[in-house]
């Protein structure tokens, strides 16, 4: 039976559109197309659609609204179509703390030809969603947890400097990357990350990172030395790799083609940790579809990194953590709320050696 698919969406040509792209997929199925959320909510309780794309800015009610409305009074998988503007990027990721599976960028009126790009990337992101672990909306009401309390001094300078923590992610990973920043203490090894998002998005979202974390967390810009108590966002253009440059630290952005159709792409900058700091990296995968840093964990895991993969109960989508999994490139499997536990005692028993 096809996946239901309702779309939500103001403009005609819009809908039109992302109609035609999901019909054009034997297993999706367009069941309906409302012009606002008023219509939408009617809608889903007649048809009973198995996920929503969701359009931000609609008369009304814009669709942040609808979509708060939707995941307290009815959790279904949604995906939020933006325009990639700095406010398109902001909504963005407030529907993804809302409760939101995913999203893809709405192109400009002038171009909305470019969608047609997107065709496949829009219907793998419906997949997903299909059978993605939701966010409860008592979850979404719970504070956040307080950061754990680390006595100034914890690491030795030795470890600060010799350590270097990878993370990636795709789906659900926004909030998954916000739990473990936010659990973690300003002074850390630094940390570099990938997180599947287009290049409009990435500087938003590593500035809602450095507002939630004690860390200081940036958006890359190739070049930087690696510094203690940094987190370095790749961008949404570049694939981003770590150098070692004398005794330093150092980063690399490139633009070559995708990776695992993905760029940047997880399994490249893990495959360089792995070249470059060895036997005193660490490795963390979180949520996401497909099997993008697999591979690269198991370089790392097999050059003597430490790595983690987020398990599959606390996971949106159980996918890259999966396949690393299967393949043996984990040391552990921790759910997301005990993965920052898990990395700051792995530090604490190295600094003891």
């Amino acid at each position: 039976m096809p996946i239901k698919v309702l779309v939500i969406d103001d403009s005609a040509l819009m809908r039109a559109l992302l109609t035609e792209i999901v019909n054009g997929a034997p297993d999706l199925e367009v069941v309906g197309a409302a012009p606002d959320p008023i219509a939408a909510r009617e809608m889903i309780k007649a048809l009973n659609p198995d996920v929503l794309t969701l359009d931000v800015e609609m008369p009304r009610m814009d669709g942040l609204e609808f979509l708060d409305r939707l995941m307290r009074l009815r959790p279904m998988p949604v995906i939020m179509i933006s325009v990639v503007t700095q406010a398109g990027s902001d909504a963005a990721l407030r529907a993804l703390e809302l409760g939101a599976v995913d999203f893809v960028a709405k192109p400009r009126a002038e171009n909305i030809s470019m969608l047609q790009d997107y065709a496949e990337e829009i219907r793998e992101k419906i997949r997903s969603a299909s059978t993605a672990r939701l966010i409860s909306a008592a979850r979404i009401a719970v504070p956040p947890a307080p950061t754990l309390a680390q006595p100034k001094g914890v690491f030795s300078s030795r470890l600060l400097a010799e350590k270097v923590i990878a993370i990636g992610a795709s789906t659900g990973g926004t909030e998954a990357i916000k739990e473990v920043l936010r659990s973690l203490p300003a002074e850390m090894p630094p940390i570099v990350m990938v997180q599947h998002m287009p290049e409009a998005y990435t500087a938003s979202f590593a500035r809602r990172l450095d507002n939630l974390s004690r860390l200081t967390v940036v958006e890359a810009r190739g070049g930087e030395r690696l510094q203690a108590g940094m987190a370095y966002l790749a961008p949404g253009h570049s694939h981003m790799r770590v150098r070692k440059n004398g005794g330093a630290y150092v980063l690399q952005l490139s633009q070559e083609e995708p990776v695992n159709r993905h760029r940047p792409a997880v399994d490249v900058l893990f495959q360089s940790v792995a070249d470059q700091v060895g036997q005193h990296g660490l490795g963390v995968i979180l949520t996401g579809m497909g099997k993008d840093g697999a591979q690269g964990l198991l370089a790392m895991r097999q050059a003597g990194a430490w790595t983690i993969g987020q398990d599959q109960a606390s996971c949106v989508v159980y996918g890259m953590p999966r396949e690393a999994a299967e393949i043996g490139a984990l040391d552990e499997i921790a759910s997301l709320g005990e993965i920052s536990g898990r990395i700051l005692a792995k530090l604490r028993a190295f600094d003891k050696r």
